[in-house]
């Protein structure tokens, strides 16, 4: 197991050299997006002016406050507490982000499923596992929000954070088929077999 620190962006090269069980920390700029967001660009065609390219993407809908405008909150919000949200149900558009988008890595929680890892072996790319109630400690990893796009999705807008230090993240799932979930499913299922078999009840 490996440590990685990725100044983002980062290339499809560099992401595949992450593998299950490495942790990574995340240095500069991390994307905050959520389900409004996902279907209102690739369902209903909207396009970002913000560039994702090899870009980390978080599933997050944050807690803000409006403020006004200065160097400190350039857009005119500030985080107060940046939590993390299941990512399963966003399974559909990892694809359609990684190939017009360019996203690389996923931060959420619970993993994802086959088309995520498909995706990721075509593109380049890997989900990061962060610990579900940890919004108050991810909240310290992030500077300010340098800048917003589809905020009349609020909160479900399109975030860019300035973060520092953001991690350690476990490598959940990477772009060689690796998956801690499954991995996880599958034991589970062997051990279910074999309590039922040991009571008779198969």
């Amino acid at each position: 197991m490996a440590h990685h620190t990725l100044e983002m962006p980062i290339t499809p090269e560099k992401a595949r050299e992450l593998r299950i069980g490495d942790t990574v920390t995340l240095e500069r700029t991390l994307y905050g997006i959520r389900d409004a967001t996902l279907i209102h660009m690739f369902d209903r065609g909207r396009r970002t002016r913000l560039d994702l390219k090899g870009h980390a993407v978080i599933h997050t809908a944050p807690n803000v406050h409006r403020v006004p405008i200065s160097n400190e909150a350039p857009v005119g919000y500030k985080p107060f507490c940046i939590g993390t949200t299941t990512s399963m149900r966003m399974e559909r558009f990892t694809h359609d982000l990684m190939q017009r988008e360019g996203v690389r890595l996923i931060i959420g929680k619970g993993g994802m499923g086959p088309d995520t890892l498909a995706a990721f072996k075509e593109f380049g790319g890997a989900y990061l596992a962060i610990v579900g109630g940890a919004a108050a400690l991810e909240t310290t990893w992030i500077d300010c929000i340098e800048d917003i796009d589809m905020d009349d999705l609020h909160p479900e807008s399109l975030w860019r954070f300035a973060i520092h230090g953001f991690g350690p993240l476990l490598v959940g799932m990477d772009s060689h088929g690796g998956s801690l979930y499954s991995d996880i499913q599958q034991g589970v299922a062997s051990r279910r077999e074999a309590v039922l078999k040991s009571i008779g009840a198969m």
